[in-house]
């Protein structure tokens, strides 16, 4: 049995690994810890063969952040991982997973082009969150040895039942405006339960060195807004035409650019799709179904 530790208690992605792999609970032990002040530090990690440590900070405005916010951000992110990280590889764990981001490699492109990731893509964050990222990504690196492996994990948007962030956006959208733009551009992204399963393949095969996991298909935001509709028995009109005006109010906010801009990782970077268990469309099904049978349920 894979004896498995997950640090960052209650978050989106760590809950939903662990409900992932005690699908096989006789293949998989998954416990979750808080690494919030100090008590975990006096915790025994040698009865785990793996951390996947997905504590974090995301989801700020890079912009109206003080010096105080960016240090928290280096202080939890970087140092706080390398710390967990030290003290697996000192209590004779033999793995250690990192939940990275996409965001190492800055934002998506602005609206009309597109920004293709490879191989040879260097990382170049844009801001104070990305390279808090990348930097604890290079002190892990550096902890690696034959007995202590370290994986570093940078999927692009995740998203799923329940989750926050984007497409949370989309599907408010989705169920309340009768048009949308017809605005083409491309969006790596994957679903949380093609990420689980990618998580526990990760685990399985002693993954060591950098991952971009995804869905095997990209896709526009425009079509992510009519499946959503589609699900709901909604009929939205997506209208072409709208690039100029957008690329126009794209100087003035940057919420067009998050919206219709484009970020894809290229298939190079996944030799094997096999984790990818739903397609898109499928995915986007699964959810809607979840959101309409629980809010069936609530009416009952």
């Amino acid at each position: 049995m894979k004896r498995i530790l997950i640090t960052g208690k209650n978050s989106y992605v760590g809950m939903s690994v662990k409900d992932y792999l005690l699908k096989w609970s006789e293949e998989y032990s998954v416990e979750e810890i808080s690494v919030r002040g100090e008590e975990w530090k006096v915790l025994d990690f040698s009865k785990y063969d793996v951390i996947f440590h997905v504590a974090g900070i995301a989801h700020v405005d890079t912009k109206k952040a003080d010096e105080k916010t960016k240090k928290l951000y280096y202080a939890v992110n970087t140092d706080l991982a390398v710390e967990v990280a030290e003290k697996a590889k000192k209590d004779g764990v033999k793995q250690f997973i990192y939940m990275s981001s996409a965001i190492v490699y800055g934002d998506s492109s602005p609206i009309g082009k597109t920004k293709i990731i490879t191989k040879n893509t260097k990382p170049q964050p844009k801001n104070f969150y990305g390279d808090s990222k990348l930097q604890a990504e290079k002190r892990l690196g550096e902890l690696e040895d034959a007995k202590f492996k370290v994986a570093l994990l940078r999927p692009p948007m995740i998203y799923g039942a329940g989750c926050k962030g984007n497409y949370q956006t989309l599907r408010k959208i989705a169920l309340k405006l009768p048009i949308f733009p017809k605005v083409k551009n491309e969006r790596s992204m994957i679903y949380i339960e093609n990420f689980a399963e990618f998580v526990k393949r990760a685990v399985d095969g002693k993954y060591s060195g950098v991952y971009c996991p995804s869905n095997k298909e990209t896709v526009a935001t425009y079509e992510i807004v009519g499946e959503i509709a589609k699900c709901h028995g909604r009929k939205i009109l997506i209208v072409p035409g709208f690039g100029w005006p957008l690329k126009i109010m794209s100087h003035f906010t940057p919420i067009v650019n998050k919206a219709f801009g484009s970020m894809v990782y290229s298939k190079e970077l996944s030799s094997d799709f096999g984790y990818c268990i739903y397609s898109v469309g499928e995915s986007v099904r699964e959810i809607e179904e979840k959101a309409i049978q629980n809010n069936e349920e609530r009416n009952t």
